[in-house]
C-alpha cells in the first residue's frame, strides 16, 4: 500500500461543488481505501490504497461523479510532493507570504514554451515557473485583484489543474509522511 494525497479541483470553492469533508472521507472508506484523512473544506484528503495512480483518479472521480459531484482529481505521494517543495524556485516567497504562493498542480507535465508567451499578453508583478507537472505562481499583491487568471485563459493553460497554497503544499506533505 501506498500512502496518496488526493487534490480536487474546484470543491467547496466560491459555493461551487458542495462537499462535505465527512462525505469525501466515507466515499473514500467505501472505495476501500485506508487512513483517510481531510485537510480544510477544499478538497484535500491524504488515504493509502494499491494500484496505479491513474486506477486510482479513475474510481476516485467515477464515484464522485456518482455522488453529484463530478470534478478532476490530482493526485501525488509523498515522494512528488517531496519533488515539489524541493523545486520551489520562490524561497522567499514560502518564508514572507506563503499563502500568496500558489502550485497549480496539473495531470500532465506542463507544456514547454507556454510560459514565454505571457509576456506578450500581460506585465504583471506575478512570478511563474513551471517544473514538471507543477506550476508555481508568486502573487507578491493581493491574489484577488491580480489579472493573471484571464491571462492564462488567453493562452489555453491547461484545464486539468488545481491549486493550493504554500502552506496547503506543506501540510500536505505532513499527511503524507506517517
Amino acid at each position: 500500500m501506498k500512502r496518496w494525497a488526493a487534490l480536487l479541483k474546484g470543491v467547496n470553492v466560491g459555493g461551487n461543488r458542495k462537499l462535505p469533508m465527512a462525505e469525501l472521507r466515507s466515499l473514500v472508506d467505501g472505495l476501500g481505501y485506508a487512513n483517510a484523512k481531510t485537510l480544510l473544506a477544499s478538497g484535500n484528503i491524504a488515504f493509502d490504497a494499491s494500484g496505479p495512480a491513474a486506477a486510482i483518479i479513475a474510481r476516485l472521480e467515477a464515484a464522485l461523479a456518482e455522488q453529484g459531484c463530478k470534478t478532476d482529481v490530482l493526485l501525488r505521494d509523498l515522494a512528488e510532493i517531496d519533488g515539489v517543495i524541493a523545486a520551489n524556485p520562490f524561497g522567499e516567497a514560502a518564508t514572507d507570504h506563503p499563502s500568496h504562493l500558489l502550485v497549480v498542480f496539473h495531470r500532465e507535465p506542463f507544456p514547454t514554451g507556454l510560459l514565454d508567451r505571457l509576456p506578450e499578453i500581460y506585465t504583471g508583478p506575478e512570478r511563474l515557473y513551471a517544473e514538471g507537472r507543477e506550476l508555481f505562481i508568486d502573487y507578491p499583491e493581493n491574489i484577488g485583484e491580480s489579472k493573471l487568471d484571464r491571462a492564462l485563459a488567453k493562452l489555453k493553460f491547461p484545464a486539468v489543474a488545481t491549486a493550493r497554497n504554500w502552506n496547503t503544499v506543506n501540510k500536505l506533505r505532513a499527511m503524507l509522511d506517517v
